[in-house]
């Protein structure tokens, strides 16, 4: 993977952040910090667009004749065949 170097300017509080992070242990260095802030910021937004395609499926999908204890129930069930509940 080829690396590109960026510089960023950010307050005296960030910084300080930055470091206390580093210091902690979590991660070795300023570039580490940063890459796990991309990596994350990546991962949210595939989230946030895996969510707007539920949306868009569900609203395309109309109106349910199901009662809410159907779909609780099914909801339920789920869940607990999944390990979750």
């Amino acid at each position: 993977m080829t690396m590109m170097r960026k510089t960023i300017t950010i307050p005296d509080a960030m910084e300080s952040w930055i470091k206390a992070r580093i210091e902690s242990g979590l991660y070795v260095n300023d570039s580490e910090y940063m890459r796990d802030l991309i990596r994350r910021d990546q991962e949210r937004h595939a989230g946030e667009e895996q969510l707007r395609g539920l949306i868009a499926e569900g609203l395309e999908s109309g109106m349910s004749n199901a009662s809410a204890a159907d779909i609780k129930k099914r909801v339920e069930d789920r869940l607990k065949a999944d390990g979750r509940l």
